[in-house]
C-alpha cells in the first residue's frame, strides 16, 4: 500500500478487523516516520475496537525495556481477559522463558533464544482466548520489542489467517535496526501488509487546525504552519498551542505565525523518540547551522551523517538539510549538556579554522566553546568584530572583543583591544566604556597604551567630564614623544579644531603641550574628510563669513555613512550647518543619518543625532519636534550616561518646553544636577542660555541675566563668541528691560547686531525684535517689520511669532486698531503651529481688548474679491504700512505701477484714503500668498 494520511489508514484498519471477527486473521505493519502519528493512530483504533465486536490487547516497545526478556509479550498477557487458571498457566510460561533467555548462550541475539514449547504454549492461550472474544493485539514500537517477544509474534502471526486475531503493529523508518526478522516473516504471509503512513499535507494541515482553532486562522495560517512543521503532526500541533498560547495572552490574533517554547519542545521530543544516533547528529548540525563537516565534528562517517540527515528530513525537522526555524535549533542546543556543547563548539571552531571559514562564523563558536589555545585566536577576534561593526552588528563585536582582551596575553596589545572595545561600546551606551578608563589610564603610565589609542581615551574621559586626567593624557603625549608616527599625527591633528569646538580650554593646552606643528601627510580619505568637517564647524564658532562652508558640509555629508569611524565627522558637518544658520539644509540631512543609525542597531549615534536633531528643530521654531527629538535622545542614553554631552538635548527640551508653558517638564529636567565640568565645554553654554530662557520665561530676569552673562564671558574667552552658536545678547537685552535697564538693553541689542551679517538672518531679526523694544514707539513698527523679514528668511516660526506680537503691540500702543488686529491674528496662527502656549494667551487677550471689532467682514471679503491679484498684493502691503517705494521694491514694480494699482483700488472699494483698506482684505489671498507677503 503507498502512502496514506491518517483518516484512511483507520478506514484500512477498521475493514481488517471486521474480515478478523469473522474468522479470517489478518496483521498489519503501520511504518511511518517518528512522530508522525501512529502511536495516535493506533490508539484510535483500539478505543473503535469494542464497537467493532472485538477485545484489544495492548503493549508498547520501548529502547529501555529492550532488554527485558518476554516484556512486550508479557504487557499483552497481562492486557487478556484471561480467567485465573489461564493467567497462571501464561505468568509461568512468561518466567520460564525470561528465564531460559537469560541463562542462555551469550550469542543468542544471532540463535532462537526461547524454547519452541514456551513459544507455542503462549501463543496458544491467545489463539484459545480468540476462540471466545475476537481480538485485536496491538503492539506499538514493534521495533524496539525484546527478541524474545518478537519471536513468540512471528509464530503467532503464522497462525492468524485461520484465526479471529486481528494484529496490528506500528515500526519507525527511522533508524537502523538489527531485528528485522519480524517484518520479514510478516511481509511473507499473504494475510498480512503494509500501510505507510504520510506527513500530513497542507489540506490535512488545514483539517488538523480548523478542528482546534477555528476556520479562519486554518485558512490563514495553514501553509506556514506545514511549512514549519513538514506536517509533522506533532510539530503542528505544538505551532497550533504556540498560537493559543499567545491568543490567551494577548486578547488577539497575531499577525505571523507563532513559534515559540511549544514548538521547540516539540522538536526536542520527536528527537528523543528517534535513534540516539540520529540525536547526535541533530544536536552537531545544531551547533554547526550547515551539514558541511558534521562527519568531522562527530567523527561517525559520512554515510552514517547522510542516512540521518536524511531520516530528519522525512520526519519534517529538517529542509535542504537545515532546520526549519530558528527556535528549533535553539531548542535542540538547549538540550545538549553544557560540558558537552561547550566541547562541540570548540570542535567546530577548529574545524571552520581549518577549512578557511569566515572569521565571524569562527568566532561565534569561539564564543560558545571551551578555550582553545592557538595564537590565532585573538587575530581572528579582532578581525570578527572589525567585519560585523562594519555591518552594524555592535553586540557581536563587542562580545569577540571581550573574548579577544580575555584571551590575549600580551600587554600592549590588550591595550589596544581594550580601546577598539571602548569605541564600540559607545556605538550602544555611552556609559558602558566608563568602565575601561581606569585600565587603559593604568596602561597609559605603563607605556602600554600609546598613539593614537591615547588620543581616544583623552576623548572618553573629556567625555565623562574627567578633565584632570584628560590634561594628563595630553602631557603624556609630549613626554612620551610618540606623536610622531602617521596616525597619531593625523588624530592630533583633528583633535586641535575639535578640541576648540567642544572642550576649548583644552584647545590651548593641547597647543601649550605640544606646540604648533607642521600638518603630517593624513593618514586616510576618511581621517581627511574628518579633519575637513572639524575645520568647518571651528570656522563657523569662530565667525567665519565663508559662504563655502555650507558647500562642503554638505559635499562631506554626501560622501559618509555611519561605519565605524565616520560617526565624528557627520555630528561636525550637521552642527557646522546647523550653528551657520543652514537649518534648512541640515535637517533633512540629520533625518537620513537617524535612519541609517537605526538600520545599524547604533543607539548611541541614534541618540547624538536626535540631540543635534532637536537643535536643529529648535532654530526653525518648530518646538513639538525640538522636545520629541530632545526625549528620544535622553531616552535612548539615560541622563548619567550623557556625562558633559548631556547639555545638548537637556538645553533642547527645556528650552522648547519653556515656549509651550511646560513649565512643570522643565523643572523636573532642571532639578536633576549636570556635571560641574559641564561648563567647561560647548555644552555648558547651551545649558546656562536655556536656563536662563526659563528664568526669563518665570518672572526672574535677575538670575536669567546672571546666566546670560556667564555664558558670554565664556564665549568670549574661548573665542567661539558667534552670533549662530548661543545668541546670548539678545536675551540678556531682554532681561535688562525686564529690569528696568533700558540703556543696558540697547548696549547688548546693538553689539549683536553688530556681530551679524547676511549669513545669520535669524539671530539678526532676534536682535532687530529687540533693538526695536529699546526706542521709541513710533519707531518700533518699521524696525520690527525688518525684524519679521529677517527672520522669516531665516525660518525661525516662533521667533517670527515673538515679532509679531510686540508689532501688533506696537501698533495697539501707537493706536492703529486695525493694523494690531491683522498683525496679532497672524501671529496667534504662527504661535500656534509652535505650539508656543504662552505666545498664544498673550496675543488672544491684546485680541479681546483691542479696539472695536470689524462687524461687516463677509461685506470686505466681497469687495476683494473683485480685486486683481496684482491689486490684492499692492493692497495687501499698503494695508500693512508700507510706503510705495517700499512695496515697489518687494513686489519688484515701479513706483508708478504701485500707485496705479493703489488707485483703482480705492475705486473699486469705494474708499478715497490708504487708512480705509480693510484690515481683513488678506483673507481675500491663498494662504501661500499671505506667507509670501511680510508684515
Amino acid at each position: 500500500m503507498g502512502l496514506v494520511e491518517r483518516d484512511e489508514a483507520l478506514a484500512s484498519l477498521e475493514g481488517l478487523l471486521t474480515s478478523a471477527v469473522t474468522g479470517k486473521g489478518r496483521a498489519v505493519l503501520i511504518s511511518g516516520t517518528v512522530a508522525s502519528g501512529k502511536s495516535e493512530l493506533l490508539h484510535s483504533f483500539a478505543e473503535q475496537a469494542i464497537e467493532l465486536g472485538a477485545l484489544p490487547i495492548t503493549a508498547t516497545g520501548s529502547r529501555v525495556e529492550r532488554d527485558l526478556p518476554m516484556g512486550v509479550l508479557g504487557q499483552l498477557i497481562h492486557d487478556a481477559p484471561l480467567v485465573a487458571e489461564e493467567r497462571d498457566r501464561a505468568l509461568a510460561l512468561l518466567e520460564e522463558g525470561a528465564r531460559t533467555v537469560m541463562s542462555g548462550d551469550p550469542r543468542a541475539e544471532t540463535l532462537e533464544p526461547v524454547d519452541a514449547q514456551v513459544v507455542h504454549a503462549l501463543c496458544t492461550v491467545l489463539l484459545e482466548l480468540s476462540e471466545r472474544y475476537p481480538l485485536l493485539v496491538v503492539v506499538d514500537d514493534i521495533h524496539l520489542a525484546d527478541r524474545a517477544s518478537q519471536l513468540c509474534l512471528a509464530y503467532l502471526l503464522r497462525r492468524l489467517r485461520f484465526a479471529r486475531i486481528a494484529a496490528v503493529f506500528s515500526h519507525s523508518d527511522n533508524g537502523r535496526y538489527v531485528e528485522t526478522f519480524l517484518e520479514t516473516e510478516l511481509m511473507r504471509q499473504p494475510h498480512c501488509r503494509r500501510v505507510q503512513l504520510a506527513l500530513l499535507s497542507e489540506e490535512g494541515v488545514a483539517t488538523l487546525a480548523a478542528e482546534r482553532v477555528g476556520k479562519e486562522p486554518a485558512a490563514r495560517f495553514a501553509a506556514e504552519w506545514h511549512a514549519l512543521s513538514g506536517g509533522n503532526p506533532l510539530l503542528v500541533g505544538a505551532l497550533i498551542e504556540d498560537y493559543q498560547d499567545f491568543v490567551r495572552a494577548s486578547g488577539e490574533s497575531p499577525a505571523e505565525p507563532v513559534v515559540g517554547d511549544r514548538y521547540g519542545q516539540a522538536v526536542v521530543s520527536c528527537l528523543q523518540r528517534g535513534e540516539p544516533q540520529t540525536l547526535q547528529v541533530a544536536r552537531g548540525l545544531a551547533v554547526l547551522g550547515d551539514p558541511a563537516m558534521l562527519d568531522r565534528l562527530l567523527d561517525g562517517g559520512a554515510a552514517h551523517v547522510s542516512q540521518a540527515l536524511h531520516s530528519l528530513t522525512l520526519t519534517g525537522l529538517l529542509r535542504v538539510g537545515c532546520f526549519r526555524h530558528e527556535v528549533a535549533r535553539a531548542a535542540v542546543l538547549g538540550d545538549v549538556g553544557v560540558d558537552r556543547r561547550m566541547d562541540l563548539h570548540r570542535r567546530a571552531a577548529e574545524l571552520a579554522h581549518e577549512s578557511g571559514a569566515s572569521p565571524e562564523v569562527i568566532a561565534d563558536h569561539l564564543l560558545e566553546g571551551s578555550r582553545i589555545e592557538a595564537p590565532w585566536v585573538v587575530p581572528l577576534l579582532e578581525d570578527a568584530a572589525r567585519l560585523v561593526l562594519r555591518e552594524g552588528r555592535v553586540d557581536s563585536a563587542v562580545a569577540y572583543l571581550r573574548l579577544a582582551w580575555r584571551e590575549c596575553a600580551d600587554e600592549q596589545q590588550r591595550m589596544k583591544i581594550t580601546t577598539t572595545l571602548m569605541r564600540a561600546e559607545w556605538r550602544i551606551n555611552p556609559g558602558a566604556p566608563a568602565g575601561h578608563l581606569a585600565d587603559l589610564t593604568d596602561g597609559l603610565q605603563r607605556g602600554s597604551l600609546r598613539g593614537s589609542d591615547a588620543i581616544v581615551l583623552a576623548q572618553a574621559l573629556l567625555w565623562h567630564g574627567r578633565f584632570d586626567d584628560a590634561r594628563e593624557v595630553l602631557e603624556y603625549l609630549k613626554e612620551s614623544g610618540n606623536d610622531g608616527d602617521l596616525e597619531t599625527g593625523t588624530e592630533l591633528l583633528i583633535a586641535r579644531p575639535w578640541l576648540r569646538c567642544t572642550y576649548p580650554p583644552f584647545h590651548a593646552h593641547l597647543r601649550r603641550t605640544l606646540g604648533e606643528k607642521p600638518r603630517p601627510v593624513i593618514a586616510s580619505v576618511a581621517a581627511d574628510r574628518r579633519l575637513e568637517a572639524t575645520l568647518a564647524l571651528a570656522g563657523v564658532l569662530v565667525g567665519e563669513r565663508n559662504g563655502r562652508l555650507v558647500e562642503t558640509a554638505e559635499r562631506i555629508l554626501r560622501e559618509c555613512h555611519l561605519d565605524e569611524m565616520s560617526m565624528g565627522t557627520v555630528e561636525s558637518a550637521l552642527l557646522a550647518l546647523t550653528y551657520g544658520g543652514w537649518s534648512e539644509q541640515a535637517a533633512p540631512w540629520c533625518d537620513f543619518f537617524m535612519a541609517e543609525a537605526g538600520m545599524r542597531h547604533a543607539p548611541s549615534r541614534q541618540a547624538r543625532l536626535a540631540a543635534i536633531r532637536a537643535e536643529i528643530a529648535l532654530r526653525q521654531g518648530d518646538m513639538p519636534g525640538a522636545e520629541h527629538h530632545a526625549r528620544i535622545a535622553l531616552e535612548i542614553i539615560p541622563m548619567s550616561s550623557w556625562g558633559v554631552a548631556v547639555g545638548g538635548p537637556l538645553s533642547s527640551l527645556i528650552i522648547a518646553a519653556t515656549a509651550m508653558g511646560k513649565n512643570d517638564v522643565v523643572h523636573e529636567h532642571l532639578s536633576h544636577p549636570v556635571p560641574e565640568a559641564i561648563f567647561q565645554s560647548r555644552y555648558g553654554l547651551h545649558y546656562l542660555y536655556a536656563r536662563g530662557r526659563y528664568n526669563l520665561a518665570t518672572d526672574y530676569p535677575g538670575p536669567a541675566l546672571r546666566d546670560f552673562r556667564l555664558c558670554g564671558e565664556l564665549m568670549s574667552t574661548w573665542g567661539i563668541d558667534a552670533p549662530g552658536l548661543v545668541p546670548w545678547r539678545v536675551d540678556a537685552a531682554e532681561a535688562c528691560l525686564r529690569l528696568g535697564q533700558p540703556e543696558q538693553a540697547r548696549r547688548f541689542a546693538e553689539d549683536q547686531l553688530k556681530r551679524c551679517g547676511p549669513a545669520t538672518p535669524r539671530v539678526h531679526g532676534m536682535a532687530m525684535r529687540l533693538f526695536a523694544a529699546t526706542g521709541e514707539v513710533r519707531h518700533r513698527p518699521m524696525l520690527l517689520r525688518q525684524a519679521a523679514d529677517l527672520l522669516q528668511a531665516g525660518g525661525d516660526r516662533y521667533e517670527m511669532a515673538k515679532t509679531l506680537c510686540d508689532l501688533a503691540a506696537a501698533y495697539q500702543e501707537l493706536g492703529e486698531f486695525r493694523r494690531a488686529r491683522m498683525i496679532s491674528s497672524r501671529a496667534e496662527a504662527v504661535a500656534q503651529e509652535c505650539q508656543a502656549d504662552p505666545l498664544t494667551r498673550v496675543l488672544s487677550r491684546n485680541g479681546d481688548s483691542g479696539g472695536e471689532v470689524v462687524a461687516a467682514l463677509s461685506e470686505t471679503e466681497g469687495l476683494a474679491a473683485v480685486l486683481s491679484d496684482a491689486e490684492r498684493r499692492v493692497a495687501i502691503l499698503a494695508a500693512s504700512d508700507y510706503t510705495n517705494r517700499e512695496i515697489a521694491g518687494k513686489l519688484y514694480l515701479t513706483v508708478s505701477t504701485v500707485e496705479q494699482h493703489l488707485t483703482r483700488t480705492y475705486r473699486k472699494l469705494n474708499i478715497t484714503r490708504r487708512a480705509d483698506l480693510p484690515s481683513s482684505l488678506d483673507l481675500g489671498g491663498s494662504r501661500s500668498q499671505l506667507n509670501r507677503v511680510d508684515p
